[in-house]
């Protein structure tokens, strides 16, 4: 029996667990190749995505300044994987903020700034669970994570190293030399 012949106007779609490994791949790559963790008075490269179903960050986030996403070197995370190591490289060492990757891999250019949750989103934050060792940025990328549009927030530590996914309240931290073993495919 032959196949029969591809559609082409079918588009190949990455699905979200793929786009979130594909942010969780860049960050252990920017992780490991930094040497100089623990050094005193260094601090690494820092990254914090947040992928959301939609592209309308405006209920709950605002623009950061002059801290832009370099769209030039990679517009679409699934696109070229190479380039969007190398633009979160370049983000993760100079600059800051929450970059904003919608579903299908689009990344907003503007970073933004998290905020803090209204009072029907701070319900659902009462039951978060926090970690002694979460900074601003971890606190910021847990409470985002109970937002009905966000989907998931991955954060690389500018302090040690670690990757952490978060995902409805809940997260899964990786100190850094957990990272780039076993390959664990996201949920």
């Amino acid at each position: 029996m032959s196949e029969p012949d591809a559609d082409p106007l079918r588009v190949e779609y990455t699905t979200v667990g793929e786009l979130i490994d594909f942010i969780i791949y860049a960050i252990e790559d920017i992780s490991l190749e930094f040497e100089r963790w623990g050094e005193e008075h260094v601090r690494g490269p820092g990254l914090y995505f947040v992928v959301v179903a939609g592209v309308h960050s405006g209920a709950y986030a605002d623009p950061l300044g002059e801290n832009v996403w370099p769209t030039e070197t990679c517009r679409v995370v699934t696109e070229n994987l190479d380039g969007f190591v190398q633009a979160a490289r370049t983000v993760g060492h100079s600059r800051d903020g929450a970059v904003v990757v919608s579903t299908d891999g689009t990344i907003q250019e503007q970073m933004v700034r998290i905020k803090s949750p209204n009072s029907d989103e701070a319900e659902a934050a009462e039951t978060i669970e926090y970690a002694d060792w979460m900074g601003t940025k971890h606190l910021s990328a847990i409470e985002v994570s109970v937002r009905e549009e966000v989907v998931a927030a991955v954060t690389l530590s500018e302090e040690d190293g670690r990757m952490t996914l978060f995902e409805d309240g809940d997260y899964n931290d990786y100190q850094r030399d957990e990272l780039g073993g076993e390959w664990r495919p996201s949920g």
